[in-house]
């Protein structure tokens, strides 16, 4: 385990239904809990929780008030947690620390009251130490609210109707903030973004497109704001929003743009693209070698590097140098998004949302995959400032159900697990922050580290068997289990058994004869039927309409068909009174007719006539049905010698070859 240089004790801020509290654990391989001196307060009421970026701060709201509290700085005794500030904002609904935790800003839903009809000021900053309000304003944005600080935290800057304004704190919050040092933009839509790093910072101000002109983006070294005095620019068309991403030495800017709407409709998401811009003044898009949505772009904690995972799905992941040109192709999976630990050394590849959880952890220096593990459910991600050990959850409002968290090792080792209870929500976790150095950059090696095993049942991996396949592979007859056909009396036996089918024979005749498939108001040449058996001569039929079943009953009168309708009403009658000794009785399933060359159903069988007829056409028919399945056997026993893996219902029907073997022997000799 990576350690700490002044003994630090990682930590868990968790909001759930019913409290906010700090878990912390003992070691690797102890369990995360509540101790006595770690702070926990019982509230239904907390939309917040906030670690400060240099982890000597914790803030949280609990319905009545924003409490920030005072991180102690050794574990050792039995310390408390003591309140730097309360803040009297009960609907704080986001928190955030500036880069050095000295200021903490709130938001919260804009209203509109009747003593104030113009809406009350939603933005605030607070001075931590004083625990006194320093700015205010009305940010209705909730998308973009969030503030911009330069990393010395002399500069606060924040877009307000599309124009960028700038305050200087070098001479103190109380005039800094009081009025305005610089301004820029002025066209609705703007985004800005200070970049960190850099004192005095660079700058990043996008301007959207109107009116067919392109969107822009422009690059800026405060404080030469002038329209010509940008160190890069960089112009792009279908871009409804865009994305700003610095990376940590604030020399380099990722843009991912986005239209609301993809007109060609290959996409639910709309198009979207990655553009990259240096402070030097170089700029380019990103090459992407697959379509579809880009799903996650992040950039390396080395700052030298960035990966994007796009592409429809399975999607593809890439490492980019600086000049975007791909130094490692990940290849294709189920994955949506990426997370570098705080080192850069480590990647995780992950498939969560919609996706299965599928999740891979790689090695970025050596370009080898570490580890391979299923986070089912998995909302939230997050890797621990020790760069070794990483926390999934699942919480609410996204799923209500299976709330709780797993801390893994980069191995794949799961080290906790705590499942919520039932009846209470996961609402929110986070890691404690550290400030730089705290931790070393730990060694990657593919020892497998000693975790504990989940209390949930996995998943089985087996592929689903059908009840007469399982019958099969346990050496049982399943015919002994499956309904069994009812023979009728009369019909001939034959060596597969009844006739199979004889219904569905029917219903398939029935649909041919009445034409139900074609549109109305067509006939049936015009709707590309075949002729139907029954368009023969009506001579060559007359005879042969009316049968006797094989009860020894009276044959019954049958509804005239189509060509019996289309003869003189007394050929009808004369047709009507044949004897019964020049009519041919025929086995329930097949045709009601036949031709004079001996034709049943438009099967050949010129030898035969009659009964023995119909026998050679179910015989026929059971020859081709059997003969299929051994076509069918053949070509699973060439992709079987290619190499290809076969389910179970297809090695169990490559064993019944010897079978249909048998079985086409038998109906070729009593044909």
């Amino acid at each position: 385990m990576a350690a700490a240089a002044d003994g630090a004790v990682p930590t868990l801020a968790i909001r759930s239904s019913v409290a906010v509290e700090l878990w912390s654990s003992a070691g690797a391989k102890q369990p995360f809990e509540h101790k006595p001196n770690l702070p926990r307060e019982e509230t239904k009421s907390s939309r917040s929780i906030c670690f400060s970026p240099d982890g000597r701060y914790f803030a949280y709201s609990n319905g009545v008030e924003v409490k920030v509290l005072s991180v102690p700085t050794s574990n050792t005794g039995n310390l408390n947690w003591p309140v730097q500030c309360s803040l009297p904002r009960p609907k704080a609904f986001y928190l955030k620390f500036s880069p050095r935790g000295n200021f903490l800003c709130t938001w919260e839903h804009y209203a509109i009251t009747k003593d104030r009809p113009e809406g009350a000021a939603n933005l605030l900053v607070y001075d931590v130490a004083t625990g006194k309000e320093v700015f205010a304003i009305v940010q209705k944005n909730q998308t973009d609210w969030q503030p911009s600080w330069s990393s010395d935290e002399s500069i606060f800057a924040l877009v307000v109707g599309g124009e960028a304004l700038f305050y200087d704190l070098a001479a103190g919050p109380v005039d800094g903030f009081a009025t305005t040092s610089r301004k820029i933009g002025g066209s609705r839509g703007g985004m800005l973004s200070l970049g960190p790093g850099n004192c005095p910072p660079y700058l990043a101000f996008y301007t959207p497109g109107a009116k067919g002109a392109p969107s822009m983006c422009k690059l800026y070294k405060y404080p030469a704001l002038g329209q010509q005095q940008s160190v890069a620019c960089k112009s792009f068309f279908q871009a409804d929003r865009v994305e700003m991403l610095w990376n940590k030495r604030g020399s380099g800017l990722l843009l991912l743009t986005s239209t609301e709407v993809d007109k060609s409709g290959a996409s639910y998401y709309g198009n979207q693209a990655v553009h990259f811009m240096a402070t030097k003044g170089d700029t380019c898009s990103v090459p992407l070698s697959k379509e579809g949505p880009v799903h996650c772009v992040k950039w390396s904690p080395k700052a030298n590097e960035f990966v994007v995972v796009y592409g429809f799905m399975p999607s593809k992941a890439a490492l980019y140098n600086l000049k975007c040109d791909v130094i490692f192709d990940f290849g294709e999976g189920p994955r949506n998004c990426a997370y570098f630990n705080p080192f850069g050394n480590l990647i995780v590849l992950g498939g969560f949302g919609n996706l299965p959880g599928a999740v891979e952890v790689w090695d970025v220096s050596k370009r080898e995959k570490i580890a391979n593990l299923k986070c089912a459910d998995t909302t939230h991600f997050e890797w621990h400032p020790n760069g070794e050990w990483f926390v999934t959850a699942t919480t609410a409002p996204r799923l209500r159900i299976s709330n709780g968290f797993k801390v893994y090792h980069y191995s794949g080792a799961l080290l906790h697990e705590t499942l919520w209870p039932q009846g209470q929500e996961l609402l929110g976790i986070e890691w404690q922050a550290f400030a730089d150095n705290t931790f070393a950059e730990p060694k990657i090696t593919k020892a497998k580290h000693e975790g504990i095993k989940s209390s949930q049942p996995e998943a089985s991996k087996k592929a689903y068997t059908p009840p007469h396949l399982r019958l099969l592979k346990e050496g049982k007859n399943p015919e002994k289990y499956l309904p069994q056909s009812t023979l009728v009396p009369g019909l001939s036996a034959t060596a597969g058994g009844a006739a199979p089918g004889a219904g569905a024979n029917k219903n398939k005749k029935k649909n041919n004869n009445n034409g139900s498939n074609r549109p109305k108001g067509t006939n049936r040449r015009e709707a590309g039927d075949a002729t139907p058996p029954d368009a023969a001569a009506p001579s060559e039929s007359l005879g042969q309409q009316q049968t006797a079943n094989h009860f020894g009953e009276s044959p019954r009168r049958q509804a005239p068909n189509r060509q019996q309708r289309q003869l003189p009403r007394h050929l009808q009658q004369q047709q009507q009174q044949q004897p019964q000794q020049d009519q041919h009785p025929v086995e329930f399933g097949t045709p009601r007719h036949q031709h004079a060359n001996g034709n049943v159903g438009g099967y050949n069988s010129s030898n035969t006539t009659g009964n023995g007829g119909n026998n050679n056409s179910d015989k026929d028919r059971k020859i081709r049905s059997v003969a299929k399945k051994l076509s069918d056997i053949k070509k699973l026993k060439s992709r079987q010698s290619q190499g290809e893996t076969l389910e179970l219902n297809q090695l169990n029907k490559i064993e019944m070859e010897a079978r249909y073997l048998e079985e086409l022997k038998a109906l070729k000799l009593s044909a």
